[in-house]
Order: C-alpha cells, then structure tokens, then sequence
C-alpha cells in the first residue's frame, strides 16, 4: 500500500460515516412526515377544526318573579350589544373615534382591535342605554360594517325591597341567592348555541350561524309574598335599626292556617340591582340562617305538650320561691319575686323558676319529645338555599341542666322561620306545616299545603294557650305594648343570650323577640320579629325592643287584609293609656 493510499483511508471513512449518519437523520424525518402526512392526518385536522369553530351559549330569557297579587318583582330587560366588522371597514380611525366619543370608551384602544383587519367580528361594548343605542344609529356607519345582538339584564324594580327571598342574577345569568338560586331550573330556562369562529389567539373573528340551536324562555314564578305587607314589614325594620342600632334584626309575617310566607325581611341588607356595593354582612338570610336560643317564645310548646300528654293540668299552681331556685348546683333566678303563680301565669310572667318545675315534672325524655313535635333541630323544607336546622342535640347528651334550661327556651337553637312555624302550630289548632314561599299555580286552592306530621298537640290544647294566657301575654303581660285596638292579639315575648362561636354566651349581649297574631277567635296573621344586640339602653327585652315593632306590622297587615276589629274592643282600648307596660 502506497504511503498516499494510507493517508486518504481515515478521511474516507469519515466522509462515509457521516454520509450514514445524515442518512439517517434524514429518513427519520421523512418516515415522521410520512406518519403527519398519512397517519395523524385527520387528528391534526379536527384539532385544527376545533381551535377554528367553538359553540358560544345563547342565554335564556329567564322568568319574570312576581307576588301573590302579580306584581312584577324581578323581571328581565333586553339590552342591545353593538359589535362591529373590522375587515368590512376601510377608515378605521374615524369610526372607531366617533364610537368611542359617544360610548365614553377609548379611541386608541378601540382602534388597535379595529385595526386587526382579518376580524370579522369584535364586541365594541355590551348592554348599552337606549340613550347609546340611539346615538350609534345616528352615526350611519357603513352598511354590513356594524350591528346589535340582544342581550339580557335581570332587573328588581322594587330595589331593597325582599332582596333576602328573591336572590340576584350574576353577569353571566346564573342565580345567586334567594329564589334566583333555589329555583334556577325553572327561571333560568334552556340556553341555545350559536357556532363561532375564532382565531390562534382564541378572539372571536366570524359568526359562523346566527342561532343553531335557539333557546327556550325560564318559567314565571308566583310568590306567596304580598308586596305591601313585605313593605310594612322592611319600613319598621328600619325604624327599629334607627332607634335600637342592633347589629341586626328580621321580621317574618305568615298565614297560620297555609303557613304561607307574606313577608320576609332582614337588615341590614342589599339593592340587587347594585350588588357590587352592598356590605359583607349584608348576604346572609338571617330569617332562615340566623340561629339562637328561642328564650321565652320557646315556653308555650313545653306547656302545650305536658297538657295534652296529661302531664299538667290548666288548674296547676307553681311556687316559685320569691325568685330563687336551686336545682341541684344550680340557683336559678326570675326577673320579679313572684310567689305561687296558676300555670297561666307562669307563661303570662314568663317566670323561669316556673318553667323548670314544669321541665322537672315533663323529665327530659318528654321535654325532648315536645322539641322535636314542633320541628326543632331540623329544616323546615322551605324553597330558599342556605336553611339551617338549628341546634337540637340528642337526648342522651342532655343532662340534669338540662331539665331546667330547656323549658326556658336554653340549650336549644332555632332560626327564625322554625319559630314562627311552630307557633303557628299552636295558632291553627295544633298542625305543623312546611312553609312555602312560592304559590301553587291554583292559588285559590290550600290543597298544595303541607303538614309535616298528624299533629303536634290537640286542637283543644292549641286553642286554650292562645285564647288563655298567649292573649293574656298582650292584655296584662310582658307584652302589653302589642296590644293593638280594636283586636284581640295573642303572643310571647323571648329574651336570650348570644351564643359564642366558641361556646358558652357573650356576656351583656342579647337576642330579643317577639311573636305575635290576631285575632284571637280565628289567627289570620302571625309576625316574628328577632333583634340582636341592641346596644341603645340597658333594657334589651323583647317586650320592649321587639314587640313594638312586631305590633305595628300586624295591624297594618290587618288593616290591608280588611280583617275587621272589633267596635267593643276599640271603645275598651280607651283605658289603655293610663296603664303602664310592664
């Protein structure tokens, strides 16, 4: 082998190996072009496809939401949306500054999407004013350059106004709250399709088809409420927040006989039409999600129930120890030094010593009974979201405190709607409804009406503790300042301490209620009203804070229903000014 052959041998190789491995590389490239090409053809396609086109949701109508009288609560307003064409615009700067000047937007960033001249489609603003609409249409911009879409805004004509019931509607149309949320499915209705096409970036460039699939209108809904007794019932809620300053209150007006919902109302609250300015602590239902210690207004079913399980008998007399009792370690105390009280009087008193003799002659397992009967610890069913169930713990973490705190209305938790549900119990002879705030398309008709159970107590029973010492309350009682002339008012005042988060009460802080109805002969109203934590004046009773109030929305409430008083009540009511309340 020649010196010169010996030399070129190595670079041969080289030149070889690299020849190979260029080769290679290129034959796997052509086999992955090959495997785009044939293979993944039809998946790169689709995805292609996909990324192009989308189906953009085509909002519902939703129902219009109206009172028992059909008065129009909540309805739904068409707004016209403009959209322009960029690519069918040739003098961009001038159109975009002519609609920026009459739709308060910025012209410079308004152009630089007009700008984008392969757009077939661009949002200039949304939900505009008939005042907008107007001056757009007087622009004349170009023919096919331009358009309106209609659109939706939920609307609450009467404001405040039983925003806790009916709930809002967010910008996307989906129900918040209240009636909104609770019957969505109906009032929301069905949403139509309409295909898109968007670009890389995910902007929409081209309206494909106007509506492929259209939508279907939500369902109209009738409420139980009646617009004007809502009124009453929100106008002395504010009079009660300006003179008591609670941290808050609620009032609830209900038909005994239908428990049929006429009011709801709760401060402090919120415009639905402006949610963005309401406060965090305006949100809440306290009606259905405030919970506290009954108190008082509790008393009336542990008396009810040991009559009709023939426990205490009508004729039953009480010592109540000048107001000291010691039960075991503990020494109870009432707000007055009363002897010996009749059964009647210990409820017209509201003495507590009185009650936990009774609790000790009931024993738990029959005070436990009693709670439960009148629907305690559980929710009353009603259409709204966001019921809680109260606190009713099971008998056997009960103790021997528990004999004498439970008839006091203590140990146990309640939310304003259970409260007025069980005393209408007593106020219809002795049955437990289920609540209802939305009306049976046969509103004429009580045949849609719910009883939870057979009966809570007798007719009789029922019937004696209102027309006895409920009414008695009112006449000569802790709640003198419901007496209302011309009618015979029954109720029970309550006064309890705030539960801490943390268990146990916070001290010099008080829940204070009153429940109330009329007439005595046939209950066609009852009103709660629950305040928490005045913090005007020492005196923080129910019969003071809350009845008031309570009485002023049951007789305007009368007053409307045209539920007539009574002429020789109204010529007895005379002497009431020189009586002093208690």
């Amino acid at each position: 082998m020649t010196p010169s052959s010996e030399s070129t041998t190595p670079i041969l190789n080289r030149a070889r190996f690299v020849v190979t491995v260029i080769g290679i590389v290129w034959s796997v490239l052509a086999l992955r072009l090959v495997q785009l090409q044939w293979w993944q053809q039809d998946r790169f396609a689709d995805r292609a496809e996909q990324q192009r086109e989308f189906a953009e949701d085509v909002m519902a109508r939703p129902g219009d939401i109206v009172d028992r009288q059909g008065r129009l609560v909540a309805t739904t307003l068409t707004m016209r949306s403009l959209y322009v064409v960029p690519s069918r615009i040739s003098k961009t700067w001038t159109v975009a500054n002519s609609l920026a000047d009459v739709l308060d937007l910025q012209a410079d960033t308004l152009f630089e999407k007009m700008a984008e001249r392969h757009r077939h489609f661009l949002w200039v603003k949304r939900r505009l004013t008939t005042a907008e609409v107007d001056k757009v249409k007087e622009l004349k911009l170009p023919v096919g350059s331009w358009g309106f879409r209609d659109e939706y805004r939920r609307e609450y004509p009467q404001g405040v106004v039983a925003a806790h019931v009916l709930g809002l509607r967010d910008i996307d149309g989906v129900g918040r709250g209240g009636i909104e949320e609770g019957l969505d499915h109906l009032l929301g209705g069905t949403k139509g399709k309409r295909k898109l096409a968007r670009d890389s970036r995910g902007r929409v460039i081209e309206i494909l088809d106007d509506i492929d699939e259209p939508p279907l209108p939500g369902q109209n809904v009738q409420l139980t409420l009646d617009l004007v007794v809502q009124l009453f019932a929100e106008r002395e809620l504010d009079a009660l927040m300006a003179e008591w300053k609670p941290e808050s209150c609620s009032a609830i007006v209900l038909n005994p006989k239908t428990c049929d919902i006429l009011a709801m109302a709760t401060r402090p609250t919120f415009d639905p039409n402006q949610p963005e300015k309401a406060s965090a602590d305006a949100w809440k239902n306290r009606a259905i999600a405030d919970i506290y210690e009954p108190g008082s207004t509790f008393k009336p079913f542990v008396v009810s129930y040991g009559l009709d399980q023939q426990v205490l008998n009508k004729s039953d007399m009480f010592n109540c120890e000048n107001g000291q009792y010691r039960m075991g370690r503990r020494l109870l105390h009432d707000h007055h030094r009363y002897g010996t009280l009749s059964l009647t009087d210990v409820l017209v008193k509201s003495s507590n010593i009185g009650m936990a003799k009774i609790g000790e002659r009931l024993t738990n397992e029959r005070l436990c009974a009693a709670a439960n009967l009148f629907g305690f610890g559980r929710k009353t069913g009603i259409e709204l979201p966001g019921e809680l169930p109260g606190i009713l713990r099971p008998l056997k973490q009960w103790t021997t405190y528990s004999t004498g705190s439970i008839p006091m209305g203590h140990e146990l938790a309640t939310t304003p709607l259970q409260l007025i549900v069980a005393h209408a119990a007593l106020a219809n002879g002795g049955k437990l409804l289920r609540p209802r705030i939305i009306l049976p398309p046969n509103s004429d008709s009580t045949a849609a009406v719910r009883q939870i159970s057979e009966s809570t107590v007798s007719p009789e029973v029922a019937r004696w503790l209102v027309e006895v010492p409920m009414q008695e309350v009112v006449t000569r009682g802790t709640g003198k300042r419901a007496r209302i002339p011309g009618y015979n008012v029954f109720g029970k005042t309550g006064t309890a301490q705030c539960i801490s988060p943390s268990g146990g009460y916070v001290h010099g802080k008080y829940i204070s209620s009153f429940v109330c109805g009329a007439p005595v002969e046939d209950p066609q109203l009852l009103v709660l009203v629950v305040v928490n934590q005045s913090s005007v004046g020492g005196e923080t009773f129910g019969g003071k804070v809350a009845a008031p109030a309570a009485a002023k929305i049951l007789k305007q409430s009368l007053v409307y229903l045209r539920v007539s008083p009574d002429e020789h009540l109204l010529k007895a009511a005379a002497l009431w000014k020189d009586e002093p309340p208690e």
